[in-house]
């Protein structure tokens, strides 16, 4: 078993993603040591090719996990993890979904379950649906773009959470002490729904943006037509089904509790965005 660092480096796993890239900003920022892992970084990392495991964990004292996302996953993490205790790897936080909890589909908690077997000194994160997912994400960024938000969420709303939110709180967990074990649900501080959303764009943005309710199976009809494989495509509906029932409504409170104030709202994400040049000039 390999001697751990307790002053060794934090990996980021997933560095290259939504939060991973947002995480290692916010640790780079705070001054602490990082590693970041990807298949495309100095350090490659592939959950499915363990060879690359040994230089990635090497004197680490904590990881940020996104898991494999696929059928695998959890399997995968339960590999990983086991790996990275037996050395010293100590702390191990992962992004899962704060819908995974409340969808009576255990499979979709399967990933958290592999962590808490892991022995590691865990952190689950359980965000809501993401506000980036409007400027990095196909299924909202294009139909944003093209002027009309067609989808089938009816009058469901949900409290949208900014990654960077996301990446505040995996940096506070991560390097501070009595986290160790806790499950934390994320959440903006009030539910939006896409009508709200379109119109909040189009205020920012001066280009014309709405929403129209359309029903599950055209929604999936169109996106196989974009070449999206049906299993996705039934899945990405099945999550706007969700939105669509009221299931996704609540607040949680998960940004308070770990960093005393209140995560950032919709309309200064927006806001930030549009200067940002997110929607084009």
């Amino acid at each position: 078993m390999e001697r751990g660092n307790e002053h060794g480096p934090l990996l980021v796993i997933g560095s290259t993603g939504k939060t991973g890239r947002r995480v290692l900003e916010e640790l780079q920022r705070l001054g602490e040591s990082v590693r970041a892992l990807a298949r495309s970084t100095p350090t490659p990392f592939d959950w499915f090719d363990e060879s690359t495991w040994e230089e990635a964990v090497s004197g680490a004292r904590g990881a940020y996990l996104v898991d494999a996302q696929d059928e695998h996953a959890a399997e995968r993490m339960r590999a990983f993890a086991s790996y990275a205790v037996k050395r010293n790897v100590k702390r191990l936080v992962l992004l899962s979904a704060r819908g995974w909890a409340t969808s009576q589909e255990p499979e979709l908690l399967a990933t958290e379950e592999a962590l808490k077997e892991s022995g590691a000194a865990w952190t689950i994160l359980r965000p809501t649906w993401f506000m980036q997912g409007f400027t990095e994400d196909r299924t909202l960024r294009e139909p944003v773009l093209a002027g009309e938000l067609r989808l089938p969420c009816g009058d469901g709303t949900t409290p949208f959470i900014d990654a960077e939110d996301i990446a505040e709180v995996a940096a506070a967990v991560l390097t501070r002490d009595g986290h160790e074990g806790r499950t934390y649900a994320l959440s903006g501080p009030r539910a939006v729904g896409m009508r709200e959303a379109a119109d909040t764009i189009a205020g920012a943005t001066g280009r014309p943006v709405r929403y129209v309710p359309i029903s599950e199976e055209s929604y999936v009809a169109g996106l196989i037509a974009q070449d999206v494989p049906p299993e996705q495509a039934r899945f990405v509906a099945k999550l706007f089904g969700w939105l669509r029932e009221g299931e996704d409504a609540h607040l949680s409170d998960g940004v308070q509790q770990v960093l005393g104030r209140t995560p950032r709202d919709f309309p200064e994400f927006v806001t930030r965005a549009a200067d940002a040049g997110a929607w084009g000039p």
